[in-house]
């Protein structure tokens, strides 16, 4: 049987107790396949880069999966057809990882850090950006800038209005 790890994002309004019974439907799937899961982490809520079908959010889930392919094949139909679930990656491995994946891994340190509120802050101390000194500028005008007055502005060509 092959190896292969399996990411889906589920929508962001579900809980986190629906999202624990969309793993179960699908391992249950595999099951009844003649396949068997693995290792199964919740990554949690997290942004998206861009909206997926109007969400701005997903719960995120890996699976490692061992299975005949048939076996995976009805799991993504069965998710493509599924409106909780935004999108699936399935990936083919040689061998399953042992430990945490890399996002856990993240998260870990993370913690160990004191999170990201508690970064060390240099020379800046508590000031922000819109605290900075940018100095008297004075009033600027169109004329104000090097070069003086340019004049009346005239129409490009080809465009209506423009010289021909």
């Amino acid at each position: 049987m092959a190896l292969y790890e399996h990411v889906f994002l589920a929508r962001q309004d579900l809980s986190q107790q629906q999202v624990d019974a969309l793993v179960e439907q699908y391992k249950g799937v595999i099951t009844a396949n003649g396949g068997s899961v693995g290792r199964i982490e919740n990554w949690g809520l997290k942004s998206l880069t861009y909206r997926v079908k109007k969400n701005r959010k997903a719960y995120y889930t890996l699976m490692d999966i061992t299975c005949p392919p048939a076996a995976l094949n009805e799991m993504e139909r069965q998710m493509g057809l599924s409106e909780d679930v935004l999108r699936f990656l399935t990936i083919k491995v040689e061998a399953h990882e042992e430990g945490a994946s890399a996002m856990m891994q993240k998260r870990e340190e993370r913690s160990e850090r004191g999170g990201f509120g508690d970064r060390d802050r240099g020379d800046r101390g508590s000031r922000s950006f819109g605290d900075r000194d940018r100095g008297d500028r004075g009033p600027r005008s169109f004329g104000d800038r090097e070069g003086g007055d340019r004049g009346p502005r005239r129409p490009r060509e080809g465009f209506e209005g423009g010289a021909e």
